[in-house]
């Protein structure tokens, strides 16, 4: 969790959730939306990934960044629950929300 808010201070990193939000996007778009040298940005891309944030793949020469929501989604909800907020996670709402009771079928006891 400690990676996932390191990497969540900074508005630039924060910019960039923003962004691949819409879409998965290569590092010269993302690069593209901000006044920064490239080795910055890839600075930037490195702490998103290693807080699991982003996933790169390599195409060619080109890399592509896609968002993982899972674990932005786990860190904020580990967070709520540390200041005793009661949140499930959607995970396990979808789970109780898609149990029905079981009726019993006639003829049986």
């Amino acid at each position: 969790m400690n990676k996932v808010f390191k990497a969540l201070s900074d508005p630039t990193r924060r910019r960039v959730l923003q962004l691949l939000r819409q879409r998965p996007m290569s590092a010269g778009e993302l690069s593209d939306h901000f006044a920064v040298s490239k080795p910055t940005m890839s600075a930037h891309f490195a702490v998103l990934q290693v807080a699991g944030l982003i996933e790169a793949e390599k195409s060619g020469r080109t890399i592509i960044y896609r968002l993982v929501m899972s674990v932005l989604e786990e860190a904020l909800l580990g967070f709520a629950h540390t200041l005793g907020w009661g949140l499930e996670s959607k995970r396990s709402t979808r789970v109780n929300h898609n149990k029905v009771a079981k009726r019993p079928v006639k003829g049986e006891a």
